[in-house]
């Protein structure tokens, strides 16, 4: 039995004080993002301006803030009308229902700085306002104008940063997947896109069970649904990778033909028992926030992109740290350099093969997380090109390494934004994959490997 040196236990002890550093971090910048204003109802509230102002009012929306009740919002507004001073003035919204009931849509009372609406004033406004076709012309719009003001194209370069941000994190989730598991055996091994869509699914029900347990937290359901998918892809992984992957990957055919029947095996065990539909999650975390302006153009991002990229990005230094801090990464790491002699040193192959498969898998379950959260659903065929563009990633950045594998999932996300805001997008998906061809073509190795066909550093 090899004993840890102190300094090295040490160490250790760092990089587990820097991991839970970043888990309580994390959360922290998660419940900074706890009280924001649902789109939806923001939007049906300005809907309401025009009805309550005269005709020929010019309107501005200056901003919408959540109340400490729940289910209500309001919006300041700047009204200017023909031969009259600017006025300020506020309309207040409460709806039946928080972020995630079902009843988030139904609005119940409207009051202004002049007191809330009667009960005829609000019967009219609600059935013969709100629900006329007119009506959704009628919104003045939701987006502060006191934001700063820059060129055309700086705009629309930062739009396409925060476009790109989220499904970088999740093409680097899955690229570290697919390259703890190579950079350990040497196998490419298939089936985490699979697995990313089980996390999607296990999101749902997360969200699902806050909706039907009364919570109306978003954070609270959001943090349920990365809870249960990182647990539904683990338990998942654990036997997959016990049962399929650990007896065939000794040989490179069988391990990627058992794999290729994993994937289409999880795929269609999705679509028996979750349906071949979509499924949706109530939309959180969904208010437009903007950043820039250039004339009548605004960047925006959303809170749930900056949750779902800033959950993606501490999962990566976690990752790292684990890695290069912990007991765990030591023995990967010597396994990976060579097999024997780690056996010699002690260190049981099988186990950290079973560990190395169990934290590949989390990173896929969080990666669905991501992916559903920030698109809103999930299908049971959503793995399939998710795991190819991954596997790319993994490719790009040199697989076998996992910070390579990170960095080429943020440059396979970032030349995905690039490619749509300036070229036909139904063709992105062929650009990404001609993509794979070029590097395996001239940079075996990828970004953090060799230029030629020796073996790969991990």
């Amino acid at each position: 039995m090899i004993r840890a040196a102190p300094a090295a236990g040490r160490r250790a002890a760092r990089g587990r004080g820097l991991a839970g550093a970043l888990v309580l971090a994390s959360v922290a910048a998660l419940a900074g993002c706890a009280r924001t204003v649902d789109a939806d109802q923001a939007r049906i509230c300005r809907t309401l301006i025009p009805a309550l102002n005269a005709p020929d009012a010019a309107i501005d929306i200056v901003r919408t803030v959540p109340s400490d009740q729940a289910g209500r919002i309001r919006v300041y507004y700047v009204v200017t009308e023909p031969g009259r001073d600017r006025r300020n003035r506020f309309v207040d919204c409460t709806f039946r229902g928080d972020a995630l009931s079902r009843a988030r849509g139904e609005l119940v009372a409207v009051a202004t700085e002049r007191g809330r609406l009667g009960e005829a004033a609000f019967l009219f406004l609600e059935r013969f306002y709100l629900r006329s076709p007119e009506a959704a012309l009628e919104d003045p719009g939701g987006l502060s104008t006191d934001i700063p003001r820059t060129s055309y194209a700086t705009a629309y370069a930062v739009q396409t940063l925060m476009n790109a941000l989220p499904q970088a994190g999740v093409y680097a989730l899955l690229a570290a997947s697919y390259s703890l598991i190579y950079g350990l055996a040497g196998r490419i091994v298939f089936g985490f896109g699979e697995l990313a869509a089980l996390g999607g699914y296990g999101t749902l029900l997360g969200v699902t069970m806050a909706l039907q347990a009364g919570s109306g937290h978003p954070l609270a359901a959001l943090a349920l649904g990365a809870a249960l998918a990182a647990l539904a892809t683990t338990l998942h992984g654990v036997v997959a990778g016990r049962l399929v992957v650990a007896p065939l990957v000794a040989s490179p055919l069988p391990v990627l033909i058992g794999t290729v029947g994993l994937m289409l095996v999880l795929a269609e065990y999705l679509r028996i028992f979750q349906g071949s539909d979509l499924r949706w999650i109530p939309p959180v975390y969904n208010t437009a926030l903007p950043l820039l302006r250039a004339g009548s153009f605004t960047a925006t991002t959303t809170p749930v992109a900056l949750v779902t990229a800033g959950s993606s990005a501490a999962m990566a230094l976690l990752l790292l740290v684990v890695m290069r801090r912990t007991s765990f990464g030591r023995n990967w790491r010597a396994i990976a350099d060579d097999p024997v002699a780690a056996s010699l040193c002690g260190i049981d192959g099988r186990r950290v093969f079973a560990s190395t498969f169990a934290l590949a898998a989390a990173l896929a379950g969080v990666a669905g997380f991501a992916m559903t959260a920030y698109y809103g659903g999930v299908g049971y065929g959503a793995g399939l090109v998710l795991g190819l563009k991954a596997l790319v990633a993994a490719v790009l950045g040199g697989i076998g390494s996992v910070g390579g594998a990170l960095v080429g999932g943020l440059a396979i996300g970032l030349a995905e934004a690039l490619w749509s805001a300036t070229m036909p997008i139904e063709s992105r998906d062929i650009a990404v994959f001609v993509l794979l061809s070029v590097v395996l073509a001239l940079r075996p190795g990828g970004l953090r490997g060799f230029g030629d066909l020796l073996p790969r550093r991990v």
